[in-house]
Formats: structure tokens, sequence, C-alpha cells
């Protein structure tokens, strides 16, 4: 069995496993469930000292003992990808188990001949997907043998493609036994991101760039893929997770046509910062969490 290393494991988060394991378990015993269970959420992908407290509100709306199986969607940061790929590996490493890549899925998706796949160099030099690993490990730990994995890198897909793609993804959003994982950060800022997007008159720059994030998170909880495009067109928000988060967006526009469609409730449960800019020298990432519900 070929398994992908835990390559960010010692840098971008602990690689002992219990210490892990005790972090994990005191985020998320400050987050109070308050919109689940969850179908799909929206969650942070830095080092967990930034943002590890902040994904767990979304992992808290999770109810494992439903869950089969974890579509994990992640943006691509190195390598220029122009679709959606799939690993070629069989496990994926974590401090805490092994999660199991679920084959039958994979050859579903195969079959729509729309998936290529990662070498293991892309797939392991990637953090969107392997920093939700862990979170997944543990809100899952008592039936860690009864689900797997799909992960999914997305590329910088059009409108088009994200409209193609969410049709595909659909029918497995619709399964409550499936659980859809969408890899993002919201606003990196600063002159070394190329990005210094401000408005005066929302205050300090800090504020000013959550006035940004939350004009968008807005967006998102309507579940208008068209809006959030004309969003990102207007702003330029360096949302590194936009193509997941419109593939999701997508999804859910497609069950929403359909006769008889569920009624879906999308809530942004905490939004933080990496730190608070305040001159034009300053940089920062934002982050939010985000849980579906289907009602």
């Amino acid at each position: 069995m070929s398994c992908r290393n835990a390559s960010h494991a010692g840098s971008w988060y602990t690689e002992n496993g219990s210490e892990l394991s005790r972090q994990l378990d005191l985020w998320l015993s400050k987050a109070d469930l308050t919109h689940g269970p969850a179908r799909a959420i929206i969650a942070p992908h830095a080092g967990y000292s930034y943002c590890g407290a902040c994904a767990a509100f979304a992992y808290r709306q999770i109810s494992p003992v439903v869950v089969k199986r974890i579509f994990i969607l992640g943006p691509s940061h190195h390598v220029r990808l122009g679709g959606c790929a799939l690993s070629s590996l069989d496990k994926y490493q974590t401090p805490l188990y092994d999660l199991t890549i679920d084959k039958q899925i994979y050859a579903e998706l195969e079959a729509t001949r729309l998936f290529e796949w990662m070498d293991v160099q892309t797939d392991e030099d990637e953090h969107s997907i392997e920093m939700h690993l862990p979170y997944i490990a543990k809100v899952m730990e008592e039936y860690k043998t009864g689900f797997t994995i799909i992960p999914i890198l997305v590329g910088s897909l059009t409108p088009e493609k994200e409209a193609t793609y969410g049709s595909i993804l659909a029918p497995y959003l619709a399964d409550p036994q499936n659980l859809v994982v969408i890899s993002s950060d919201f606003c990196h800022w600063g002159t070394r991101f190329r990005y210094t997007w401000r408005d005066p008159s929302r205050g300090r720059l800090y504020q000013s760039i959550e006035w940004l994030d939350k004009q968008g998170m807005d967006i998102i909880e309507k579940m208008d893929p068209r809006s959030f495009t004309d969003y990102l067109n207007k702003y330029n928000n360096t949302i590194c997770g936009r193509h997941p988060i419109g593939v999701l967006l997508q999804a859910i526009a497609k069950l929403k046509s359909q006769p008889h469609a569920p009624h879906m409730s999308l809530k942004f449960l905490k939004y933080a910062q990496s730190s608070e800019c305040m001159t034009m020298q300053d940089s920062s990432v934002s982050y939010a969490s985000a849980s579906l519900v289907f009602e």
C-alpha cells in the first residue's frame, strides 16, 4: 500500500500524535455545535498556530456517526492545473492514524474523464489538503475504520468548469453519508502577497480587510455562485480556495435546481486574522469557518 507522508508535520503542526490530539481536543472544546450536522464545511489550511482554533468551529459541526466518506477539495498552490486531480496513492498518513482513499469513488470520478492524477511530489508538496487530515482523523476517531477519504486537488477553474465539477459532485453532496471539506484561507493582504486593497472609509487597515472578507462571506452564505464570481472580479480578493468554494456553490445550485430540492443553510461561524494590519508594511492572512446543513 502506497502512503502519502505527512510532509508538513513537524513544521506546520506538531508531529507528536498525543500532543496533536490534545491540541485538537482543546480547540474543539472551545467551539460550540450551533450549525450541524454539517454536510459540507469551509475551513482554513494555514499552520495550526495561526488557524487551528478557527478551523475547530467548522469541525465541531460534524456528526461522525453518519459520515462514511469525506471529500476534501483543496486549491493547488504549486502546480498549474486547469482542472482537478486525484491522488495516485492509497493512504494519507497523519500523526494520529492513516486515512484510506476511497478507490471506488475515485473510479467513478475517473470515468468522467475530467480528472487527472497528481504525482507523489505534487501530492506531498501541497498543504491545502494535508492541513485538514489531522482534524478529520480527530473528529472521526471513534469510527476510524468506518470511513474513507476522497482528496481532490482543484486547479484554476473557469466559472464554466466550476459548474461542470459542481454537477459531478452534486449527487455526492446529496448523500447524507458524505461530508465535503472545502479548504480555503481568506484575504492574503500585504505587499508580499501583491495585494493591498483598502477602503479608508472602513477604518483601520485590518477593519477594511475584515469588511472585504465579510462581503465575500455574506455572498457565499447566499449560495449564489455567479455573485461570488462577480465579487472576486470586482475586488480580486486573494481567497486561495475560491475555486473549491466555487465548485461547492455550483454543486448546491445544481441540487437547488432539481424538483423536491432540500432546504440548505450555509453559515459562517468564525472569522480570524493572523495579525491586525495597521500600516502598509504589515501583512496578514484571514481565516473563516463555515458549515452547510441540509434541513
